[in-house]
């Protein structure tokens, strides 16, 4: 849910999609939102397969990876925030 709301969040703002498989999924789709949404629920699906199948040293890995995806979303964030500040420090 953090990923999909930082991913939201850092699109709103200008930042580009760095995934090229979302990528993807926000053209394709008919509506951005709706791609975002589907890939995000296709990973909750393999998170979920991971867990009942009890294969929980790859359901940690995952889960590894999507925090590291949250801190690079929200540092994304933070750096396009900066831009304009950084832009009228220079004048």
């Amino acid at each position: 849910m953090l990923d999909f709301l930082t991913t939201i969040a850092f699109l709103m703002n200008g930042v580009q999609e760095g995934n090229p498989l979302v990528r993807w999924a926000l053209v394709a789709a008919p509506s951005p939102f709706l791609g975002l949404l589907l890939v995000k629920l296709a990973a909750l699906g393999l998170g979920l397969y991971c867990w009942q199948s009890k294969k929980l040293q790859l359901l940690s890995k995952i889960n590894l990876g999507f925090a590291v995806l949250i801190a690079w979303n929200l540092l994304s964030l933070i750096v396009k925030a900066a831009q304009p500040a950084s832009a009228i420090l220079v004048e």
